[in-house]
């Protein structure tokens, strides 16, 4: 999938189905004199309804079809006969959907299990019928109820990618490189900033056939949370991931400083994010003997607070560390 075809926001309007009419119907039929009343019931309107679909991981199908419309219920009849109900409108979404009303900005749902249904906009309840109302005083009513109309609502639908362990670097850290490494994923490469452009989700493959999957999002720079670069619209991808992986490369003018300026972005977006699991990657770290290496970690036992490690993608170094220490800190 193209980096066009991945959407994660769109805005909708919806509008359930109006129930049906009552009807106001006396009975008629030959040698039955004073049947009374037997108008049915109006059909209820159609619901417009959330519907979790597991094999989605993008919300580009809606990209085009912006209004959803359930059908009206269907009127009453003779005999008691109630009218159709209204066919209900789903509107299939990935897990991790967010529901939000548009004009306040409220979250009404969250999508996050697979085969949930959510109805977003309940169809209009149909009229009762005049038999409803026959009693000893008025045995032939001549009045129904007519339908109550349906719901009229623009909501607004936020993606955020579900993954056990999301990676959190400044462009060109080599997220994109470890991920094509430790999983089947193929994100895009190259030498140049903000290679990536959308998430990119992968499988990572872990003793006796177990897995856990990992997440890559498009760089941060300082100031993201106020809207610079291009990794802030994708800051939401991070917020149901378990771990976060820090990867910020050996030839780093200081890991420290950069490490706090990422901290500080995911801070001043969401102040939750700084309560998850946290582990630092030194990538790129083919670039040092083994003498930096212990001089460089001399340094960060004493400023950086965090478990780190020291790992090469291309040189197939520390990946298999990498893998046991992730899967120890989701598994507890």
């Amino acid at each position: 999938m193209t980096e066009g075809n991945f959407v994660d926001y769109v805005k909708l309007h919806i509008t359930s189905g109006n129930g049906g009419k009552g009807s106001v119907h006396l009975h008629r039929e030959k040698y039955i004199t004073k049947g009374g009343p037997d108008g049915g019931d109006g059909g209820r309107g159609g619901h417009v309804i959330i519907k979790a679909n597991p094999n989605m991981w993008t919300l580009y199908h809606l990209k085009f079809r912006r209004h959803f419309r359930a059908e009206h219920g269907g009127h009453g009849s003779k005999n008691r006969s109630s009218g159709a109900d209204g066919t209900d409108v789903y509107v299939d979404v990935p897990l991790g959907t967010v529901v939000r009303d548009t004009e306040t900005q409220e979250i009404l749902h969250e999508i996050t299990e697979e085969g949930q249904q959510i109805i977003i906009a309940e169809g209009g309840m149909g009229g009762r019928g005049n038999w409803h109302f026959k009693n000893s005083v008025n045995q032939t009513p001549r009045y129904a109820q007519p339908g109550i109309e349906g719901m009229q609502q623009d909501i607004t639908l936020e993606l955020k990618i579900l993954a056990d362990v999301g990676l959190v670097g400044f462009p060109n850290a080599g997220k994109s490189t470890l991920l094509s490494v430790i999983t089947s994923a193929k994100p895009k490469i190259a030498d140049y900033e903000f290679t990536t452009l959308k998430p990119n989700l992968g499988i990572v493959e872990y003793r006796n056939f177990q897995s856990f999957v990992m997440a890559d999002i498009p760089g941060i720079i300082e100031g993201a949370a106020e809207g610079k670069g291009i990794g802030h619209r994708f800051l939401r991808h991070i917020e149901r991931n378990s771990t976060l992986l820090f990867l910020v490369p050996a030839d780093a003018p200081d890991i420290k400083e950069q490490y706090e300026i990422l901290l500080d972005e995911l801070r001043r977006y969401n102040p939750d994010l700084l309560d998850k699991e946290r582990l630092v990657a030194i990538s790129k770290c083919d670039m040092l003997d083994d003498e930096l290496k212990i001089e460089l970690a001399n340094e960060l036992d004493e400023q950086l607070g965090v478990p780190y490690l020291f790992i090469s993608s291309v040189a197939q170094q520390g990946l298999l560390e990498l893998k046991d220490t992730l899967w120890q800190m989701l598994n507890g």
